[in-house]
C-alpha cells in the first residue's frame, strides 16, 4: 500500500506549505480509471464474470465505502452488503494472488449460493489485465475496482499485506485472514473456521 502512503505524505507537506503562506496550490484529483469501456464489458462477459451484488441491507457490517464494479455494472456500497460473506482482495500484480484464483473460482461454483464470494481488485494501474487474470484461472464471482486503496483507509479493511480475506458475519461484525491458499480444501476449512460453516 506504498501508493497510498505516499500520497498522504505529500497531503500533508501540501496543507504545510499552504498553512505557512505559500502559494496556493490545487491538489490534484485522484486518478479515475474507466472500468466499463465496451472492450472491458466484452472480457468480463466472455470470461462468464458474474454481475456486482446489488443493496441487501441498510446498514450491514462493511464500511461506508462504494466501489466500481469491474467491467461495467452498477457501483457497490460495501455498507449495504450482508453476511455471510467472503472478500478476497487481490491485485493482478501479486503471484500469490493469482495462485489461490483457480481455487476461490472452484469454491465459488461449488458453495456460492451458500457463501458468496466478491473480489476487489486493488490499485491496479490495468483493469483490462485484472479481467484476463480472472478468466484465465475461470475466477467467475463478481469483482469490484478499488484503484485508489479507499478500503486500506478503512479500520474494517484495513490491509497488512496481499492476497487478504475478509469475512462478513451474518451478525455484521468482520474478521480476516492472510491469503495465500492453493487448493479447494483449504478455501473451505478456512471459511468453515472463519464463519462457522459445515461446508464440505
Amino acid at each position: 500500500m506504498g501508493r497510498v502512503r505516499m500520497a498522504a505524505g505529500a497531503a500533508v507537506l501540501l496543507l504545510t506549505l499552504v498553512g505557512c503562506g505559500g502559494p496556493s496550490i490545487t491538489a490534484p484529483k485522484e486518478k479515475d480509471i474507466r472500468v466499463d469501456t465496451p472492450e472491458l464489458v466484452a472480457l468480463k462477459k466472455a470470461a462468464g464474470i458474474e454481475s456486482c451484488p446489488t443493496s441487501q441491507t441498510s446498514r450491514g457490517g462493511l464500511p461506508d465505502v462504494t466501489l466500481k464494479c469491474l467491467g461495467g455494472g452498477a457501483d457497490v456500497d460495501l455498507s449495504t452488503l450482508k453476511g455471510p460473506l467472503v472478500i478476497n482482495v487481490w491485485s493482478s500484480t501479486c503471484g500469490p494472488c493469482r495462485q489461490e484464483m483457480p481455487a476461490l473460482g472452484e469454491f465459488h461454483r461449488k458453495y456460492g449460493s451458500q457463501v458468496p464470494l466478491l473480489g476487489i481488485d486493488i490499485e491496479d494501474t490495468y483493469p483490462g489485465v485484472a479481467l484476463k487474470q480472472a478468466a484465465k484461472r475461470k475466477a467467475s464471482y463478481p469483482q469490484l475496482f478499488d484503484y485508489n486503496g479507499h478500503i486500506d483507509k478503512t479500520k474494517t479493511l484495513h490491509l497488512t499485506g496481499l492476497p487478504t480475506f475478509f469475512f462478513l458475519h451474518a451478525d455484521g461484525t468482520v474478521t480476516k485472514q492472510a491469503g495465500g491458499l492453493e487448493s479447494l480444501d483449504e478455501v473451505v476449512d478456512m471459511v468453515n473456521t472463519q464463519l462457522g460453516m459445515q461446508l464440505s
